[in-house]
C-alpha cells in the first residue's frame, strides 16, 4: 500500500501542474487587473507598483517565477490586503472553513448513512417512500436556495438562530450554514446507500447469517454495513469538492470569514496570488481526500489489493 500511495502522490503533481496553469492563465485573461480601482495613482506610481510585483514581466516568466515561489512554500504577496501574504490570509480562513465543511461532511454522513439504513431495511414501505422524497428535494434545491430560506425561517421569523456571522466563534454561528451545505450531501448519500444496503441484503453472505439465526441488528452492523458503505466511500471525493465549492458561497450568504470569502473578494478585486493560493490549496486537499478515499477501500473490502 505504500508503495501504491507513493505513484498516487507523483501522479497527481501533473494533475496539480495543470490546474496551477489554467487557473493563472485563465485570470489573467479576465479583464481589469489588480489596481484598476486605483485610479487616482499616477501612471508613474502605477507603473512602479507593476514592477514591484513583477506584473511588468511576460506571462510565462510570471508563471516560472510563481512555479518558483510554490516550491519554497510561498504563495506570493496579497495584491489587495497589502500588510498580509496569501498563507497568513489562508491559515487565517481556514480553520473557519474547515469547521464549515468538517462539520458538513460529519452531518452529512451520520444522517445520510442513517437514511438510506433504514430506507433499506424498509424498502417499498411509507418509511422507504419519505426518506427517497426528501432525498430528491435535498438533490433538487440547491444550497444556495436553501440557505436563505434557512435564514428567514429559523432566524428572521422563529429567532431561533444568528442569520450570519462568526460572532465570538459561537457554534450557533455554525449551526445553518453547515445544515445549508449538508442537506444536498445527505440527500446523496442516503440514495447510494440505499441502493447498495439493499443490494447486499440479498447476498449469500447475508442470508447464510440470517440462517445461523443472528438478530437483525448484528447482521447489519457486523456483516452488511462495511460491504454496503463502498459506494459511499467512492463518492466521499466528489463530495469533498462538492462542500468545498459550495462553502464559497455558504460563506458569502453567511459572512463567514473563510476561504471561501477569500476567494470571491480576490476574484472580484483581480487578486491574482490571493485567487491562486486559494485554488492550489484547495487542489492539494481533494487530491489528498481522493488518496484517503482509495486507501480506506482495503480497509472495508479485504478483496481489493493494491499492487
Amino acid at each position: 500500500m505504500l508503495s501504491y500511495s507513493i505513484r498516487r502522490l507523483l501522479g497527481a503533481i501533473p494533475t496539480l501542474l495543470i490546474l496551477i496553469a489554467l487557473a493563472f492563465f485563465m485570470i489573467r485573461v479576465a479583464p481589469g487587473g489588480p489596481f484598476d480601482a486605483e485610479r487616482a495613482l499616477l501612471p508613474e506610481i502605477e507603473a512602479n507598483l507593476r514592477a514591484a510585483y513583477h506584473l511588468d514581466e511576460p506571462l510565462y516568466q510570471q508563471f516560472l517565477r510563481y512555479i518558483g515561489g510554490l516550491l519554497h512554500g510561498d504563495f506570493g504577496p496579497s495584491f489587495q490586503y497589502r500588510d498580509y501574504t496569501v498563507t497568513e490570509l489562508i491559515m487565517a480562513g481556514f480553520p473557519v472553513s474547515l469547521r464549515l465543511g468538517g462539520g458538513a461532511m460529519i452531518l452529512a454522513l451520520l444522517f445520510g448513512i442513517s437514511a438510506g439504513s433504514i430506507a433499506a431495511l424498509r424498502q417499498n414501505t411509507r418509511t422507504d417512500y419519505s426518506v427517497m422524497s426528501a432525498s430528491m428535494t435535498g438533490i433538487s434545491v440547491p444550497n444556495f436556495v436553501m440557505a436563505p430560506i434557512l435564514i428567514l425561517i429559523f432566524a428572521v421569523y422563529l429567532g431561533w438562530l444568528p442569520a450570519g456571522g462568526l460572532g465570538e466563534g459561537s457554534p450557533r454561528n455554525l449551526i445553518l450554514p453547515i445544515i445549508s451545505l449538508a442537506l444536498p450531501q445527505i440527500a446523496y448519500i442516503s440514495r447510494l446507500m440505499r441502493g447498495s444496503m439493499i443490494e447486499v441484503l440479498r447476498s449469500d453472505f447475508i442470508r447464510t447469517a440470517k440462517a445461523q439465526g443472528l438478530p437483525p441488528h448484528k447482521i447489519l452492523v457486523r456483516h452488511a454495513l462495511k460491504p454496503a458503505l463502498l459506494p459511499v466511500v467512492s463518492y466521499l471525493g466528489p463530495a469533498t469538492a462538492a462542500i468545498i465549492t459550495g462553502s464559497v458561497v455558504i460563506e458569502q450568504i453567511f459572512s463567514l470569514p473563510g476561504l471561501g470569502r477569500f476567494f470571491v473578494q480576490g476574484a472580484l478585486n483581480r487578486d491574482y496570488t490571493l485567487v491562486m493560493g486559494v485554488v492550489v490549496f484547495y487542489g492539494v486537499l481533494i487530491i489528498a481526500f481522493n488518496l484517503l478515499v482509495d486507501l480506506a477501500y482495503a480497509w472495508l473490502d479485504p478483496k481489493v489489493k493494491y499492487s
